[in-house]
């Protein structure tokens, strides 16, 4: 038995998915699905039961010597959250609580840290080398904070000595994208947001630049395909021996621009872009630069070879974003 949290979620969909295909047939969801359509996102996959969040703690310890692994992806994931208490309980509190239980019954742990962890460094490569490191971080907004907090939680339980569980992972995800993240409203890639005016021929709307020597359309990420952290995810689960903190992008940065352009190549059309001022409330907050540095991930054995932007675009484009049914 695997449990996934946030399992009708983007990445936790995308995950339950490939444990599907992988040969997997005891998969628990657990999660809250509401009055949207985010239940389409594991419409496709066969379940082998359904928790709430609430109620996890007492289904664990029910079923702790059939547990394979517990790969918690549940978390509010919206960086414009605004109440910290909120963000403290679920993503701090609830990620601690599953950690306990999962040592005290010897469970192996995968769970979401977040690139927002690093704030704002813009200069150098995001290193997920040293616990120390985790200290100096200053992020953007209090939910790449409460993902820094998590992390500095369990290396200094590990450091001291504390119960862990027997194999631990946090995964610093970069700048996400693929299928099932329709649900996500504005939080939502700028792939699903673009493709529909790309496709229908209409300008697409990007930011200026308030940095010198940066162009317009030239603020970078490293944007990577979701099937890239599924796969790795996967690998994780076969390696018991990798343990810790790691980032996983592409270890690239490209540029918004090459996103559209990327976009429109694989649909055959014509990109028409109008550069328009940054919001008040982004200025000063606004990464201008991410790139994973994955030496980490790739010394422990990971030989998984990524998509290039391009190809991750035209997979999700012409599989999903402009088929009849987009969902995985």
């Amino acid at each position: 038995m695997i449990i996934v949290t946030g399992a009708a979620g983007f990445i936790g969909s995308n995950i339950v998915a490939d444990l599907e295909e992988d040969g997997h047939e005891d998969i628990v969801v657990c999660d809250t699905f509401g009055t949207d359509e985010k239940w389409k996102n594991i419409s496709k996959r066969q379940i082998a039961a359904f928790i709430s969040p609430d109620k996890i703690q007492k289904y664990i310890e029910n079923n702790s010597r059939i547990i394979r692994c517990i790969i918690h992806m549940g978390a509010i994931s919206a960086t414009t959250e605004k109440d910290v208490d909120k963000l403290v309980e679920i993503n701090v509190n609830y990620s601690v609580m599953l950690w306990d239980i999962c040592s005290e019954f010897g469970i192996p742990f995968i769970y979401a840290s977040s690139a927002a962890t690093y704030g704002a460094k813009e200069s150098e490569l995001f290193d997920d080398e040293s616990r120390d490191a985790l200290h100096r971080l200053r992020p953007l907004n209090a939910y790449g904070w409460s993902k820094k907090v998590t992390d500095q939680i369990f290396t200094s339980r590990v450091a001291s000595g504390k119960p862990r569980p027997p194999q631990w992972v946090g995964l610093k995800f970069f700048n996400v994208y693929g299928p099932n993240e329709y649900h996500k409203g504005d939080m939502k890639s700028v792939i699903a947001k673009l493709y529909d005016p790309i496709k229908n021929g209409e300008r697409v709307k990007l930011f200026k630049s308030d940095r010198t020597g940066i162009a317009d359309g030239e603020q970078k990420r490293d944007f990577i395909y979701v099937k890239d952290c599924t796969r790795t995810i996967l690998w994780i689960l076969k390696t018991p021996r990798v343990n810790g903190i790691f980032n996983i992008g592409t270890g690239e940065a490209r540029s918004f621009a090459d996103l559209a352009s990327a976009i429109a190549m694989s649909l055959s059309k014509e990109v028409l872009i109008d550069f328009v001022d940054m919001p008040e409330n982004l200025k000063g907050k606004y990464q201008y630069f991410t790139r994973a540095e994955m030496a980490k991930l790739r010394g422990a054995g990971l030989n998984i070879n990524y998509h290039s932007l391009e190809d991750g675009i035209d997979d999700y484009v012409k599989g999903y974003l402009d088929s009849d049914d987009r969902y995985r």
